[in-house]
């Protein structure tokens, strides 16, 4: 089967009722992203991260998957389908995507500070301060923030440079350095973006499809199941 690489974003999950920073009456109203979702933000205030964390955490035990995490299963029985999300809640997993590399981190786990041991899944429970691993350390989300390396970013770019067809839901391309995926992807793959807004890809060839995710993603299979011709080589898809 070919490879269909689906990035996603905070669009995807935000039809499952996962307040997203950006859209309007978004967290972004509610909370300063800096002060929450960056390093400098959890050393001046780790009270306050925790606090939101847990928040986010709590919501999360209740968001279900939706269609479009529906569809990209759906796909599965057509292509190979690696999944590279932003995202940090685990409604892919929910909805039963096999592989899935999240490029921020999880929520429902946590490290800590001084990464002396593997991260582990807490589900939905709060975390407080004087919650500590082992070796008396301080735990903390398993998030990776503004200002932090992407330790899943090396093998993010692998699957992008092997797929056959590379889409984008629910995304804004605009936070790196997952936005610079698109740069791995061979100039001969086909390239989709589903979003309702307008987003700017720069240099790249890409057929929108201007829909919520939900719907666009039955777009999508429409278009995958008819789409014939690849860089001057036919393939049949289904």
């Amino acid at each position: 089967m070919k490879n269909l690489v689906v990035l996603t974003g905070s669009g995807i999950s935000s039809e499952s009722g996962l307040k997203t920073f950006r859209e309007a009456g978004g967290l972004w109203e509610e909370y300063d992203v800096m002060e929450v979702a960056s390093i400098e933000g959890w050393y001046r205030n780790p009270e306050l991260v925790l606090r939101f964390y847990n928040e986010r955490r709590a919501q999360l035990e209740h968001a279900k998957p939706n269609p479009a995490h529906a569809g990209l299963v759906e796909l599965e029985e057509h292509f190979n389908v690696q999944i590279i999300t932003q995202n940090v809640d685990n409604l892919h997993e929910k909805a039963g995507s096999s592989n899935v590399v999240h490029l921020h981190g999880r929520l429902t786990e946590v490290r800590c500070v001084e990464d002396c041991s593997p991260p582990h899944d807490i589900g939905h429970k709060p975390v407080n301060m004087g919650d500590t691993c082992k070796n008396g350390h301080q735990l903390r989300p398993n998030i990776v923030w503004f200002g932090e390396m992407v330790p899943a970013m090396e093998e993010a770019a692998t699957i992008a440079r092997s797929a056959d067809i590379f889409a984008v839901i629910g995304t804004s391309m605009v936070v790196y350095p997952a936005a610079s995926l698109l740069h791995y992807i061979p100039d001969c793959v086909p390239v989709f973006l589903v979003d309702p807004n307008d987003v700017s890809v720069g240099y790249r060839d890409v057929e929108f499809i201007r829909e919520k995710a939900g719907i666009g993603i039955r777009i999508l299979i429409d278009k995958l199941k008819n789409y014939k011709t690849i860089s001057n080589k036919d393939y049949k898809w289904f």
